[in-house]
């Protein structure tokens, strides 16, 4: 149940866009910018830093839904939550370790960010474009946790996996799809 009564008791993301249409679709576009574009992490490493980073927020509905993205893209079930408790010994590809914990410290204490981290992640063998992407990330995602927390949506299991399965498939736009749905051409919802 979300904290505005205008949403529906199953609220998610795109009910939320409804309230302020020209910002959810600049939303989406992001979204769609920096989680599917080519670049040298794909959109399954996108998924995994979004899920982690939600994990890491204990945004519920985020983390549950790129959670499930993340295994729809072939992550094993147990990897995030291992991820969550210990990346150094998380099962998890090696090199992905040092973008991850970049990730971490980036949520939980930007202010101490420092150039050793990111030579951590070029060392590991990735590019300033793929940090880059990774940075972007992490910023849409801490964004997006508090959107969802700031209007009290916390989703459902069921939400969760229909949500996983129809990103990793269609991905974001569907998203400006609803919205245009949702909102006529000269109405605000």
């Amino acid at each position: 149940m979300s904290f505005f009564p205008s949403l529906p008791a199953d609220a998610g993301v795109r009910h939320i866009l409804t309230l302020n249409p020209e910002a959810g679709r600049a939303l989406v576009a992001f979204h769609t910018a920096a989680l599917r574009n080519a670049g040298p992490l794909t959109p399954a490493h996108k998924e995994l830093i979004a899920a982690y980073v939600s994990g890491l927020n204990a945004c519920q509905y985020c983390y549950g839904v790129h959670s499930q993205t993340a295994q729809a893209f072939g992550l094993g079930a147990q990897a995030l939550e291992d991820l969550l408790a210990d990346i150094d010994t998380a099962d998890i590809e090696e090199r992905l370790k040092p973008l991850l914990r970049y990730a971490r410290k980036l949520t939980l204490e930007p202010t101490r960010m420092t150039e050793q981290d990111a030579q951590a992640v070029f060392a590991a063998g990735w590019t300033e474009a793929a940090l880059h992407d990774a940075v972007l990330t992490v910023c849409l995602f801490n964004f997006m946790n508090r959107l969802l927390e700031g209007h009290g949506v916390k989703g459902n299991p069921g939400v969760f996996s229909t949500r996983g399965q129809a990103l990793r498939d269609e991905g974001y736009e569907p998203l400006r799809a609803f919205l245009d749905a949702a909102v006529k051409p000269g109405t605000q919802a």
